[in-house]
């Protein structure tokens, strides 16, 4: 294999490989796009060497032992600092003198290539071309974040997560702008979140979270759209969306409406009429009906000559109401028999 010059993809994923990666994967096949060693037992650290592949587009060494500190020549990976307006023109190599595109080596029959992508595993082929991305993930590499990390402005997706990356995140990371998914959880990083990480507009993908980060989110960017699990495990990190809000903010509580001075005084007088209303007027009603009643009853009971008049009109209204029933009575009786 290592005599294979014009080898464009290696991928020995999920084996139980183990040792040193070894040098010459990054001094013989210098048309090397593709390189899966995921899921072994690799260790040592990355090699410098892997630097030198000028074509690599797709670097996956994830679920490894591998440690020691990130290569700053990864800076030195050509693919993935040019951003190509052509995707068409990304993955090629050459044979004889003749440019090829990296579709060309897999025919439709061809066995598909499946990358980590987003945390899922997602099976490429024709569209392979599209994807520059670097995935460390779970191995045991430390030390900071190189600045030089932030040259790879073709990179769309990066994973570093966890490791034991200390240090601060990168204050040029907004430079990643084509980044779709970025990666840095479970990690020591330490520090605030750089402003210009909100910079990258087509960031769909974000997870800083389980660090030791601190401050507060950047406000006014995009980074509030994403859900708070993004950032929690952080416990000197503030601000949306996380439900803590950091120190000298207050929590907004919504204040009670406001009147105008007219309002105001509208509704005082409101109050008070019916504070009037609703207490000495209905006093005096109350008394009011109290003197009438006393004044006819004790009227009638103290009066001999008020008294008599009194029943008499009594006496005089039940005869006639009397006399009315006994007559409609005999009008229907002699209706009913006639």
């Amino acid at each position: 294999m290592k005599n294979c010059s014009n080898l464009v993809a290696l991928h020995m994923g999920h084996n139980n490989l183990f040792g040193p990666i070894p040098d010459w994967v990054g001094e013989n096949p210098k048309q090397l796009a593709i390189l899966v060693l995921r899921s072994n037992h690799f260790n040592a650290s990355v090699p410098t060497s892997l630097c030198r592949l000028q074509s690599l587009q797709l670097l996956d060494l994830s679920l490894n032992h591998i440690s020691g500190t990130l290569p700053k020549c990864l800076s030195n990976l050509t693919k993935m600092v040019v951003h190509e307006q052509n995707p068409s023109a990304s993955i090629s190599y050459s044979i004889a003198g003749k440019s090829h595109g990296i579709d060309e080596a897999f025919s439709p029959d061809d066995e598909i290539i499946d990358v980590v992508w987003k945390g899922k595993v997602t099976e490429f082929r024709s569209t392979l071309k599209l994807v520059k991305s670097i995935d460390l993930s779970s191995n045991m590499l430390n030390g900071e974040v190189p600045t030089e990390i932030t040259l790879l402005v073709g990179l769309v997706s990066l994973n570093l997560s966890r490791n034991n990356l200390m240090g601060q995140i990168p204050l040029r990371i907004g430079n990643l702008a084509n980044l779709d998914s970025l990666d840095l959880s479970n990690n020591h990083l330490s520090g605030s979140i750089p402003q210009s990480l909100g910079l990258i507009h087509g960031i769909s993908v974000l997870n800083v979270s389980n660090n030791n980060l601190s401050g507060k989110i950047p406000k006014g960017t995009q980074l509030q759209s994403f859900n708070a699990s993004a950032y929690v495990g952080n416990p000197e990190l503030c601000g949306d969306p996380l439900p803590n809000s950091c120190p000298g903010e207050e929590t907004t509580h919504r204040s009670p409406p406001r009147f105008s001075e007219k309002e105001e005084d509208g509704a005082s007088n409101r109050e008070e009429t019916n504070t009037i209303f609703g207490g000495e007027f209905y006093a005096s009603m109350v008394i009011g009906y109290a003197v009438g009643f006393l004044g006819v009853v004790g009227t009638i009971l103290f009066s001999r000559s008020c008294r008599f008049a009194y029943f008499k009109v009594l006496q005089d209204v039940a005869n006639w109401a009397y006399v009315v029933a006994a007559i409609h009575k005999a009008k229907f009786v002699r209706r009913i028999g006639g």
